[in-house]
């Protein structure tokens, strides 16, 4: 389990920006030490525990890139067709049992290996053949149509990074390299539930004044994306004292304790206290809308994040602190998002100081640029608003307004997400 110390996401200002929340973050929380080796179908999300020194050249051997004739550059003429004997055809896999001699050239595939000798490929729409003789036109450079050894990969070099959350084309590279599992550090356990009398199951029946709760299963998916373990504790109650008994049962054996509802300042807001109570909490307000109520603290060295209770803001929050929180738990690189420039299809204004996500929905346009159209309900709670639209307009901290057309930067749900 990673251990935290009390004082670790301590913030000294009234407010918090985003940079500095994930500057603590990467500052001060400490990822899981413990490893394991798993097969590369296994490996896919995991986070690389160490370095990946490539074993051979990758490719390991010089070939053809594609399906020609290998010649030996040397014998091309440099003022018209040059007239060569074929002497020999290789596929991929079979290697040539003789180098090349002057005035020779090899019928070769693409991926078969370079005949010593054989310096160049012509590609076979660029000959013509007549019976046993290739001509090749002038002007080709040496080398060209010919991928050399370790071009791609050298012996011994880093092939893959530590830290890196493997995906497919890691795994196609590791295969390349002859591997069949790699070391990884194990998942960041995580223990989610969600607070409030009004709070009920799916599937129960619904009191006059109960809401479903969609944040557990929001946050469970959104949890699997990133590879998490996850302990679902359920609904808890608004009681101050069993919720501090749950939370700091929760944090046995987990490295995070998620949690989503009363953070706010009403009086029933219970989870701020229950966390004062059960560990050591630093409340962040942080500069960002929707979702600026967000708890931060520490369970028994175990970190702790409590979310507001509309889904949206949950979306939204964990997105913009959970997930640099997880990954860096998890040992991996930082991942920051990155928002692509659409032109904004809507007015808007905004207080300055904190960072703003709008729902919006793209349009493409005729000039094939972006336009985003902004859904037309704002609120926390609205879970259309997330499910009609395809991602977050992000304004930043200094803008005040948004003028209609002006460029503005866009997060697709599917960069939130992962």
């Amino acid at each position: 389990m990673a251990q935290l110390t009390d004082d670790c996401f301590a913030f000294g200002g009234p407010l918090l920006a985003i940079e500095d929340v994930e500057r603590l973050i990467n500052e001060r929380v400490t990822p899981v030490a413990e490893t394991e080796t798993v097969a590369l179908k296994d490996a896919r999300g995991r986070v690389l525990a160490a370095d990946v020194i490539a074993p051979i050249d990758l490719p390991p051997f010089d070939n053809s890139a594609v399906d020609g004739y290998a010649v030996r550059h040397v014998d091309i003429g440099a003022i018209d067709e040059t007239a060569l004997k074929i002497v020999d055809r290789l596929t991929a896999g079979r290697a040539a049992e003789h180098a090349i001699a002057a005035g020779e050239a090899i019928r070769i595939f693409t991926g078969a290996p370079m005949p010593a000798g054989a310096d160049t490929v012509f590609m076979q729409e660029d000959v013509r053949t007549e019976g046993e003789m290739v001509l090749v036109p002038r002007g080709l450079k040496r080398g060209a149509n010919m991928r050399d050894a370790g071009e791609d990969v050298r012996r011994g070099s880093v092939a893959l990074p530590a830290g890196r959350r493997l995906q497919p084309q890691d795994l196609s590279m590791a295969a390349a390299l002859g591997l069949r599992e790699l070391p990884v550090r194990r998942r960041v356990r995580v223990a989610i539930f969600s607070t409030g009398d009004e709070i009920v199951e799916p599937g129960a029946p619904l009191p006059a004044a109960g809401l479903y709760d969609a944040n557990r299963e929001l946050l469970r998916a959104l949890l699997a994306r990133l590879d998490a373990e996850v302990s679902d504790l359920g609904i808890l109650r608004d009681d101050r004292e069993k919720l501090s008994a749950r939370l700091a049962e929760a944090a046995h054996g987990q490295d995070l304790v998620l949690t989503s509802g009363g953070v706010s300042t009403g009086e029933a807001d219970y989870v701020k206290d229950a966390i004062g109570a059960a560990g050591s909490l630093v409340f962040w307000r942080v500069a960002i809308k929707p979702g600026r109520p967000v708890a931060m603290g520490v369970l028994k060295g175990t970190a702790f994040v409590g979310l507001p209770g509309n889904p949206v803001a949950v979306f939204v929050t964990f997105a913009r602190v959970v997930r640099p929180l997880l990954l860096r738990l998890g040992g991996a690189a930082p991942e920051p998002l990155i928002a692509l420039p659409v032109k904004a299809g809507f007015p808007y204004t905004k207080k300055k100081g904190r960072r703003e996500y709008v729902r919006v929905s793209l349009t493409r346009l005729p000039d094939g640029s972006y336009e985003a159209m902004k859904h037309p309900q704002d609120g926390a709670g609205v879970i259309s608003s997330l499910t009609a639209t395809d991602g977050l307009a992000e304004l930043a901290d200094d803008i005040t307004e948004i003028a209609k057309g002006e460029m503005i930067g866009f997060l697709p749900y599917s960069a939130l997400a992962g």
